[in-house]
């Protein structure tokens, strides 16, 4: 999993360590691809990336080209969705309900449930083994705080991954950030880079 929005809010140190890993058949989750040369979007240029679970990929016309060729995988999830599938994955729920999709491709082998006359999609949460944050701060602690709209999925993916690594802008080695300011609490963090 992988904050940001259009590329704002997206490592890109730990994207050009991924890059330099050889990792590949990589399945991304987040809000969209960014543009090719952006944020997650070098993945999906350098060939890495076999799957993609996300809300938009407008903005990076490879993304789709490769879809529509077959040769990468694309689950597109409406916005809210998406970060309610991960919020659930997180907090350990077996998903959510949701009218959103209903009539839709979206529904596409999905188990539906009326209640009160309502239709509902059941959306199953979603998990990752890595998360990738990026932070405007960090303590020696691990504490995170993020500027604007950096913040977008950054701290509930925190939450709903099995390792958490955080690209930190500003990190504060002899300073503990104020209680009021952290967004993603140290103890969800296993490793940092600045």
């Amino acid at each position: 999993m992988f904050g940001g929005f259009m590329g704002c809010g997206t490592p890109e140190k730990i994207v050009d360590l991924i890059l330099d890993s050889g990792a590949k058949n990589l399945t991304v989750i987040g809000n969209d691809t960014a543009f090719p040369d952006t944020g997650i979007g070098r993945l999906i240029t350098a060939g890495r990336v076999r799957k993609v679970i996300a809300s938009h990929i407008g903005t990076n016309p490879l993304t789709g080209k490769l879809m529509i060729e077959g040769k990468l995988d694309v689950e597109l999830v409406p916005q809210g969705t998406l970060v309610e599938r991960i919020r659930c994955g997180g907090a350990g729920l077996g998903g959510i309900l949701t009218p959103t999709g209903i009539g839709t491709e979206v529904e596409s082998g999905k188990t539906k449930l009326n209640l009160d006359g309502i239709e509902y999609l059941l959306e199953r949460p979603l998990k990752a083994d890595v998360a990738i944050l990026l932070a405007h701060k960090g303590d020696r602690r691990g504490n995170l705080a993020y500027h604007r709209a950096a913040r977008n999925f950054n701290p509930i993916i925190a939450l709903a991954a099995d390792f958490v690594v955080a690209e930190v802008q500003n990190y504060e080695p002899e300073a503990y950030l104020e209680p009021d300011a952290i967004m993603t609490p140290g103890a969800l963090v296993d490793a940092y880079i600045s």
